[in-house]
């Protein structure tokens, strides 16, 4: 991997992220205590006087106040000083702290707080500018099956209807063996999924972004506290509807470490061979712990007429990475693009490693490859190093840092754009594919992969 920079420190590269703004959806409402829990025992129980308990509640909302309108100037400040574009894209930044200043003030809760500063950011209308709520994003100890639990289910909003689009085989959907691709999951518990969709999808975001909240709404509600149970209606194959309640589980696998700001996250990684030995190579988000697993995995490919990197929902990660797993993949230096920022520049290029995987390479993108997915497919793409087939994916890429705020609150703020090497912005417009092949139910239903099947069909046609 090489960074060539000017006008900045080359060790920046190191702390650049290119994470999707899909934690965005968490909206957390939470209520600071304004008063004392009363206590109580026996006869040595001591009560609060009323005026007390007066006082302590004033000062609880005194310093609460103060917090936000710190936190509140923070995040101004910060977007004002770092924002890639001094022009703001347009946006008249410091009329922004005008009309927003007294709404912020007059917040008359911690939801509604957190909602403005939501509203706010979300003027420049550009990914990777988010407010996370203090608990939105905990950091689960890397050595401990803490955090939040699943079923083991992937989905994607396909024609207005939540799909099954995978399952783990070692899940609790998985070992269950009720749920399979294809279905359609039409509740979950009281909750129906198609009037959630449906408002999703009348608001004024794009229809790419639609799609991301839609599918993640939904799979906010699938997930929960490990342990606790899930009851889901679905659609099966023959178009009867189902219900099955199954208990939800604890990420059993890998977590990465935390890192400064950047929170603990579950890790999944295969690496197998198709039909004919053609490589298969999948990862869920490009964190640091995977590298050397994904390198490993593509010498072990050495020998496969072709390889397949599936990057279908990967939301993306450290943008670091992108250069570095195309340096196993090329014989000669190569640029993935280039990242601006408001006084310098980096270059993204791949150098060749050692003993490099030569032969034909498919990358699978969907509408929920974000961020470093889309800096790596397109750069592979217009290097002719790659073949992109699936659909067009998010259009959400641009490098950013996470700042912790005085309410323990967290800020993710874009701090470059990033330009391809034949210089289109990948921001707003995604990574177009060179196949294009959209996710079938029909399909899944009959135990086939559309995209999957595109990909191997073009190696072996390639090597016909």
């Amino acid at each position: 991997m090489n960074f060539r920079t000017k006008g900045i420190a080359r060790r920046a590269g190191s702390k650049l992220f290119c994470l999707s703004k899909g934690a965005s959806v968490l909206a957390l409402a939470l209520i600071l205590p304004l008063s004392t829990p009363a206590q109580s025992g026996g006869t040595n129980s001591v009560s609060t006087p009323p005026a007390a308990r007066s006082s302590v509640t004033v000062a609880a909302r005194a310093d609460a106040a103060r917090l936000r309108q710190e936190t509140f100037d923070v995040v101004w400040r910060t977007v004002h000083e770092t924002h890639f574009d001094p022009t703001f894209g347009g946006v008249d930044w410091v009329k922004v702290r005008v009309r927003y200043a007294p709404r912020v003030a007059a917040a008359k809760s911690e939801g509604e707080f957190y909602g403005l500063l939501r509203q706010m950011v979300g003027e420049l209308r550009l990914s990777h500018f988010v407010i996370y709520p203090p608990g939105a994003v905990d950091r689960a100890d890397a050595n401990s099956s803490a955090g939040s639990g699943d079923v083991g289910i992937d989905l994607r909003v396909i024609e207005g209807q939540a799909i099954v689009v995978r399952v783990r085989p070692q899940s609790v959907a998985g070992r269950n063996g009720v749920i399979r691709p294809g279905f359609t999951i039409s509740k979950i518990d009281d909750t129906p999924i198609a009037p959630l969709i449906e408002k999703l999808a009348q608001s004024g975001d794009s229809s790419k972004a639609k799609t991301f909240y839609a599918t993640a709404a939904v799979m906010r509600r699938l997930n929960g506290l490990p342990g606790s149970t899930v009851r889901l209606t679905y659609i099966d194959e023959q178009e009867r509807v189902q219900t099955v309640t199954l208990q939800r589980a604890a990420h059993a696998g890998e977590m990465s470490p935390p890192f400064g700001n950047f929170p603990s996250l579950p890790v999944e990684f295969e690496a197998k061979r198709l039909k004919d030995g053609i490589g298969y190579i999948r990862f869920n988000i490009f964190l640091v712990p995977l590298m050397e697993q994904i390198r490993a995995g593509v010498r072990e490919m050495r020998d496969a007429p072709g390889l397949i990197f599936d990057l279908r929902g990967n939301p993306g990660g450290f943008g670091a990475m992108a250069p570095g797993i195309a340096g196993v993949l090329t014989t000669k230096e190569m640029s993935l693009g280039t990242m601006r920022m408001r006084t310098g520049h980096v270059n993204f290029v791949a150098s060749p490693q050692s003993a490099p995987y030569t032969g034909t390479v498919v990358i699978l993108i969907d509408e929920l490859s974000l961020s470093t997915s889309e800096i790596f497919a397109s750069g592979m793409q217009e290097a002719g190093r790659a073949i992109v087939v699936g659909e067009r994916s998010g259009g959400a890429a641009l490098p950013s840092l996470f700042k912790k705020l005085p309410t323990g609150a967290l800020l993710q703020h874009a701090i470059a754009d990033f330009k391809t090497p034949q210089g289109t912005d990948i921001e707003g417009r995604g990574t177009m594919p060179d196949i294009e092949v959209k996710w079938n139910r029909r399909a899944l239903l009959e135990g086939r992969d559309a995209q999957l099947d595109a990909a191997l069909e073009h190696i072996i046609k390639s090597k016909g």
